[in-house]
């Protein structure tokens, strides 16, 4: 129910997969300067994707401190606290009230950050074949990146801090 490393976190506060790019559209997205339909910008040096292969836009980092309500659609709904960098570390704590990060991850979800490893290499070179991806399943390598496997919870609710709370 408490751990370090929450400064490796992101938020999206909107869902990203409507708003993402298929995979088998890439062509597209590079041939339009990397603008997405919805209206972000790819960046060829730090993409993301999710289980059913569509490039999405990348989440804000880091998560801020605070206090978020987070599930991961099935029993546990709970209380989520960021505490704020370790001034010495730049650790940032967190701590749930109820349940575990294995409670608040919605199972189906997958989503994965790459970063390239060689100059040539292109969302192009994913395997089709390797989506979807099953639930709790590791994320596909793609060839010429390296790759980080992100589990998702839902936030459906983020506290709201008044200007004379935050001094």
């Amino acid at each position: 129910r408490v751990g370090e490393g929450a400064q490796e976190w992101g938020l999206w506060r909107q869902d990203p997969g409507p708003r993402g790019v298929w995979l088998s559209d890439y062509k597209e997205l590079k041939r339009n300067g990397g603008l997405a339909p919805a209206n972000w910008v790819f960046d060829s040096n730090d993409w993301w994707l999710e289980e059913h292969g569509i490039i999405m836009e990348k989440p804000e980092f880091p998560l801020n401190p605070g206090r978020y309500v987070v599930t991961g659609g099935r029993s546990v709904t709970t209380v989520l606290t960021i505490h704020p960098k370790d001034p010495s570390s730049g650790n940032m704590k967190w701590e749930l009230d109820d349940g575990s990060l294995f409670d608040v991850t919605h199972l189906p979800c997958r989503s994965a950050r790459y970063s390239p490893l060689l100059p040539d290499a292109s969302p192009a070179n994913a395997n089709f074949k390797d989506f979807p991806v099953a639930p709790g399943a590791a994320m596909p390598s793609v060839e010429g990146y390296k790759k980080q496997d992100y589990a998702v919870l839902f936030v459906v609710g983020v506290e709201s801090v008044s200007p004379s709370r935050r001094r």
